[in-house]
């Protein structure tokens, strides 16, 4: 559920807006149960808009809570006469609200409701079946706490397949697919390919500019793909630290019995094998070989990824 501001928090962001250039981000938003331009179908955002920032010295917000956009772009002019919803920061939190983009002879301008909510906190705080911590650099011998969790859209320990990828997105994760191939042909150090699926479901379904519940905060890498051989994660390309070749230690995190009391941590090394982009290079995905396994580490690894015998 939305955490909404109380009116006197209302009336302090109000002031901030009219004060400051704030910066703005519009997302074109569908109410559930609206019809959108197909009536046949209702539907939230969809997941292929992009948000569309708007500098602070592009609005203008008025004391009776309008808010002004002055040279918007073709991008936004568009979005006339449809409901959006308006994203900011405010000392740091993540703030929302839906309204109408309305127009009249001065231009484009947007009411700011009685209603303002916290943008949702997407990391919550789980037991996974299965998690795994970054914790060493070897280069720099420096340590780390780098936290990866599972990609809630993506079963690990289980062989990808294409069907994982959303229908509208699938043409493009062709080409990445065929690129990422090509590739491998050449540098020969994709093993079986098979990672290369999720790696492609996650180049292109995430969409970049969307706020967080806490500005500048860096979430968890999200798991992608895991076996005997190699872990593979992703995360935006400006929280990629990571460079081909590098090595780094590596503590992978299992629950065994769905019991937090029975669990199995397993440390490998492993090194930055391959490094892959999107296509706006806003997120990339990153291949980790392993490099040293203990052997019952590895026999443990196999069987849980193959769910076959290693003999």
């Amino acid at each position: 559920m939305a955490d909404k501001l109380s009116g006197i928090e209302r009336e302090l962001v109000l002031q901030y807006l009219i004060d400051g250039n704030v910066p703005v981000t519009l997302t074109p938003f569908s109410k559930e149960g609206e019809a959108t331009d197909d009536e046949t179908q209702i539907q939230s955002v969809p997941s292929q808009i992009f948000p569309i920032a708007i500098k602070g010295e592009n609005i203008k917000v008025a004391k009776n809570g309008m808010i002004y956009l002055e040279n918007p772009s073709q991008s936004v002019i568009k979005f006339a006469g449809q409901n959006v919803k308006v994203e900011f920061y405010f000392n740091r939190v993540g703030l929302f609200f839906i309204s109408e983009v309305y127009e009249n002879k001065k231009g484009l301008y947007i009411k700011v409701p009685s209603e303002i909510d916290r943008i949702a906190d997407t990391i919550e705080h789980t037991d996974y079946d299965f998690s795994a911590i970054i914790y060493y650099e070897c280069k720099t011998r420096r340590d780390m706490t780098q936290m990866c969790i599972p990609h809630p859209e993506i079963e690990l320990f289980t062989r990808p397949a294409w069907k994982i990828i959303k229908l509208e997105n699938q043409k493009n994760a062709k080409k990445l697919l065929e690129q990422f191939v090509e590739e491998a042909k050449n540098e020969k150090n994709a093993g079986n390919g098979i990672q290369l699926v999720p790696v492609c479901k996650y180049l292109t379904e995430n969409v970049s500019g969307q706020l967080q519940a806490l500005e500048g905060r860096v979430n968890p890498h999200s798991i992608l793909y895991v076996d005997h051989d190699r872990l593979v994660i992703g995360m935006e390309s400006k929280n990629c630290t990571y460079f081909v070749n590098d090595e780094y230690g590596i503590k992978m995190v299992f629950t065994l019995k769905n019991s937090p009391i029975l669990s199995r941590d397993v440390y490998v090394m492993g090194i930055v094998n391959k490094i892959y982009r999107s296509f706006d290079g806003n997120f990339s995905a990153v291949d980790f070989k392993y490099t040293n396994i203990q052997e019952e580490d590895l026999r443990f690894l196999y069987e849980k990824a193959t769910s076959t015998l290693l003999i």
